[in-house]
């Protein structure tokens, strides 16, 4: 035991080279060194030699000995648990050591509380039996070594019939599922898109994949580096009925994703941090599971290579970082079943995850403009105020929203009486170039004597039931009980229990259920009354957690072991159980195979499923692409819905949150993402609101959203500097649609992302790893926002490459550094990245004006003075317009002073006829005098004018170059 003897059994040669030992290295040391003692003939030697551990490979190695050759020593050292080699043996809360030492683990407590006090101290009892590989993956069977079988609790039993799937699906993906062979258990219904048979070869593959036999462990590594990026042989892997529990270790502390949680750092703290995951209705707060459930994580190598890992798993569940790095999933149901992609560029990671999960949906190019919504507008009447006032301010302002006030007494598919005249409202502005988007929320009311929704839904057999009645679930959530007088100024809960009716939830898996709410929808849009019919543009799907107004159902939940399983995940309100605001966990759902499922394992895809059949439902009315927006979301959502991130707070710490938040969402696939600007609850101050009008003037979904009960804070409500603020800044927003469409088409096509880390683009530059107070759209417009009070100036990172100030269109000089640059209470600075070519067309109050304007292009030229660039255009509304082909596809290539403008796909032709009329070269080095246009190799004439100035910038003005046509521009 951590002792080596050495002994000379014949000692007659003496070398003359004075031999030495000077070095001991000890494979499969599984904990650190910390002290190494020589002793000859029991007499201690004075030594002080250097002593490295690697815990990963498990390698000790002592140098700076001088043992010589023909003595005999006597070597011992002894061992440590390195702190960060802890894995916590007791998750659930309250332990101690008297509960640790019954399930077999070791105790010591520490300082620090995060750091566990109970850790395995012996290895997972699971073992490779058998083993088979073959060029497309490996199967093997797993089998428990009882001897290492620790205690447990019922439920918790670990199961001895395991097999693991290793599957080389793609030369850059590969799955590894874990599940038990003998008792078929619940797995996620969610379709990815894999190749039918693995599409890999052996010699192309980015990965190798290595099993440990005992104790039982997975090692992926990087080919080309031979980096190891997963390592899961680890003392607690354990696989049980309602316990499952892998962790791994990490390549490097460099871990992004997870959701949905408010995070305070893209980049996760990896210092003993827990977070949980289960759909909630909790407004962003840290620690706290919020609406969506997104377990998939990108990590950066230590050399800059990518990768990204999901586990397809919807049950309750936590995910532990320590500083080892290591990562431990826990999750109370279903099967272990992981996809991995291997980038290696952090885009690329983006790409290849939303190849196998699903491109994000592509908007409508009206749903790129400023929206504006508010809970708590008293009728139609407030709503056509805010209506004109944005407009007499001439802010751009291209969607009106209703929160549920519109409904009566919240009811959806219904029209208060105080809304009667939002019919003619919607298809009034309509005219005038804007659109309409309302709120609809899943849970429909029971206590209705006339309400066609639910008595269809009963007869359709719509709603989640109880498992052994049969009988419809019943809950609370915002409807209200007929004929009753409700007193606001009462609490919510008293409000609650007096007045909210029973409501039931649409079991969205069925396929009964997507013909009853596209008939309900329709019944909105065309209603059998015209004066009733409500012409919106798009939904908002809110409160699809699901969200209830109390713990459970009516009557109470019957199942107490799914509603407080044995293992009870990091959520909030842990003491409540599984129930925290929301419906029974014994709840049944029916999959479309009719399949049964229980709420406890589908509960966390409630909004995923509700994403599609909102869309179709849009669509389906509408007859355009429209836009759903949703709260609640589950890998593979983005293919139909966009997402807002939620009931957020007017504080000044919510504008940066809100970047962590789109950033995160561009890993996980939904590019159509933004915050409430200016806060939902509390009451917005004047210069927060401008500077996160600012901020939001950028988020890809930008809309002005609050509270009832919370002051105005659309920017029509402010004082003439606000308004005028507000203006200058969604103008360039406006004026920037062209290259936001084209970002978000190249989401749609191929998967890269809109709201784009600076870390995606600069990934060998270390310093942006922990950039995000700034972020960029697409590969080229850098925007560093102000998000503190009373600053004048922000701190911003430039990484290497050219950077053209946006406002003045000059060379800024700033690489590889951090700048303080000015920024009055009026400016954003944004900056333009050379090499790119950014497309753009003038402003206007709505899109539907904006995109009759002329366009225009801005050069932004690098070291090499070369730049390039391209535009998606269509018609903004057509349902599947990319996939049926017909949209107009433009590259930009800038070469020393040729500028190509080439057509690479021609399938639209705008009714405007649109014309290139402005060309601004950025980075021109020398005075130019002339410029020419040609077309197919010819010159052609044309009236334009040019100017040249100081400061390297090139103006071409009054050109005619039509949008669909091939030409070729020179300057000399």
């Amino acid at each position: 035991q951590n002792t080596l003897q050495m002994t000379a059994t014949h000692s007659n040669y003496t070398d003359p080279n004075n031999l030495k030992f000077e070095e001991i290295k000890i494979l499969g040391s599984s904990q650190e060194i910390v002290s190494v003692s020589v002793s000859q003939n029991n007499v201690v030697q004075d030594y002080n030699p250097d002593i490295t551990n690697d815990p990963a490979t498990k390698v000790a190695v002592i140098k700076g000995l001088q043992l010589e050759l023909g003595k005999s020593y006597t070597i011992t050292w002894t061992l440590n648990m390195n702190i960060n080699e802890r894995f916590d043996c007791h998750p659930n809360p309250n332990a101690t050591q008297e509960k640790c030492q019954q399930l077999g683990c070791s105790w010591e407590e520490t300082a620090n509380p995060d750091i566990p006090s109970c850790y395995y101290s012996s290895s997972n009892p699971y073992l490779i039996e058998n083993v088979n590989y073959s060029s497309t993956g490996i199967v093997a069977t797993l089998s428990l070594d009882d001897s290492k079988v620790r205690a447990n609790e019922a439920y918790t039993a670990p199961i001895s019939t395991l097999r693991l799937e290793v599957k080389y699906h793609l030369n850059n993906m590969l799955q590894f599922k874990i599940y038990d062979y003998q008792n078929s258990r619940y797995e996620v219904p969610v379709p990815l898109n894999l190749p039918s048979s693995p599409a890999s070869s052996s010699q192309d593959r980015l990965y190798d994949v290595s099993l440990q036999i005992k104790p039982f462990g997975i090692q992926v590594r990087r080919r080309s580096t031979g980096t190891v990026i997963w390592n899961s042989g680890l003392p607690t892997f354990t696989f049980s009925d309602m316990f499952i529990q892998i962790s791994t270790r990490l390549a490097s502390q460099y871990i992004y994703g997870f959701g949905e949680a408010e995070h305070p750092t893209f980049r996760h703290n990896m210092s003993w941090n827990t977070w949980g995951m289960f759909t909630r209705d909790q407004p962003p707060t840290y620690k706290l599971n919020s609406y969506g459930f997104q377990p998939f994580y990108m990590a950066l190598e230590e050399d800059g290579n990518a990768h990204g890992v999901l586990l397809l798993n919807s049950n309750a569940m936590d995910v532990t970082f320590q500083p080892t790095p290591a990562l431990t999933y826990r999750t109370i149901g279903g099967i272990l079943d992981f996809y991995m992609v291997l980038g290696p560029t952090p885009e690329l990671v983006v790409q290849e995850y939303t190849e196998l999960i699903g491109r994000p949906v592509m908007p409508p190019y009206w749903s790129l403009g400023f929206q504006l919504c508010r809970y708590g507008y008293a009728n139609d009447s407030e709503v056509a105020q805010v209506v004109e006032e944005m407009k007499a301010a001439r802010i751009p302002h291209d969607v009106q929203y209703v929160d549920i006030d519109y409904m009566e007494r919240n009811l959806d598919f219904t029209l208060s009486p105080r809304f009667a005249g939002l019919p003619a409202l919607i298809n009034k502005i309509k005219a005038e170039g804007m659109r309409f988007i309302i709120i609809l929320d899943p849970a429909i009311s029971g206590n209705e004597t006339d309400y066609p929704a639910f008595t269809r839904g009963v007869a359709d057999d719509v709603f989640v039931q109880w498992p052994d009645t049969k009988e419809i679930l019943y809950s609370k959530v915002w409807s209200f009980l007929p004929n009753v007088q409700i007193n606001e100024s009462l609490p919510h809960e008293d409000q609650v229990e007096n007045y909210v009716s029973h409501c039931a939830f649409p079991d969205f898996f069925r396929n009964s259920t997507l013909e009853w709410y596209k008939r309900e929808i329709l019944e909105v849009y065309n209603n059998p009354d015209p004066s009733k019919s409500l012409k919106f543009d798009g939904l908002w799907t809110d409160m699809n957690e699901p969200a209830a107004f109390m713990n459970g159902a009516m009557g109470g939940c019957r199942n107490d072991l799914l509603n407080n399983p044995p293992y009870m995940p990091h959520l909030g309100y842990r003491s409540t159980g599984l129930i925290h605001k929301t419906p029974c966990m014994e709840g049944l759902h029916y999959l479309p195979d009719g399949t049964p499922a229980r709420h406890y394992d589908v509960h966390s895809l409630y909004g995923w499923s509700q994403a599609r059949p909102s869309l179709l439902a849009l669509q389906g009315a509408t007859k355009e692409r429209g836009i759903v927006i949703s709260r609640s979301t589950f890998p593979s959502s983005g293919r139909w819905v966009g997402h807002w991130l939620g009931d957020n707070t007017a504080a000044w710490d919510q504008l940066h949150k809100s970047i962590i938040g789109m950033m995160e969402f561009s890993l996980f696939g939904i590019s159509y993402t933004g915050a409430d600007i200016c806060g939902f609850f509390k009451d917005a101050q004047y210069e927060m609101c401008v500077r996160w009008m600012q901020l939001g003037a950028f988020y890809p979904y930008s809309r002005n959203h609050n509270e009832k009960g919370t002051r105005r804070q659309d920017p029509a409500s402010w004082d003439d500097k606000f308004k005028e603020m507000s203006r200058d800044v969604l103008n360039i927003r406006y004026t920037l649609l062209p290259y936001l469409y084209t970002l978000l088409y190249d989401a749609h096509a191929h998967g890269s992302t809109v709201v784009r880390p600076v870390l995606h683009e600069f990934v060998g530059d270390r310093t942006t790893w922990d950039i995000d107070e700034q972020f960029l759209w697409g590969p080229a417009l850098l925007i560093s926002p102000v998000m503190k009070e009373n600053e004048r100036s922000v701190r911003a990172y430039f990484p290497d490459a050219r950077w053209y100030d946006y406002h003045t269109n000059t060379d800024t000089g700033f690489r590889k550094q951090f700048q303080n640059l000015s920024a009055p209470l009026e400016h954003i600075n944004l900056h333009i990245r050379g090499g790119y070519i950014l497309p753009w067309q003038r402003p206007a109050n709505t899109t539907a004006y904006s995109r009759k304007n002329p366009m225009g292009l801005t050069v932004a030229l690098d070291d090499s003075l070369l730049a390039a660039g391209h535009l998606y255009w269509d018609d903004g509304v057509r349902i599947d317009a990319y996939e049926d082909g017909v949209y107009l596809l433009t590259s930009f290539t800038a070469n020393q002073n040729v500028l190509q403008i080439t057509v690479t796909h021609q399938n639209y032709t705008d009714p405007n006829n649109l014309m290139f009329t402005d060309i601004k070269v950025l980075g021109v080095p020398s005075n130019v005098t002339q410029v020419t246009v040609a077309q197919n190799g010819a010159p052609i004439s044309s009236a334009h004018q040019f100017a040249y100035n100081n400061t390297k910038l090139l103006e071409i003005t009054n050109l005619q170059l039509q949008l669909g046509q091939n030409y070729t521009l020179q300057w000399s």
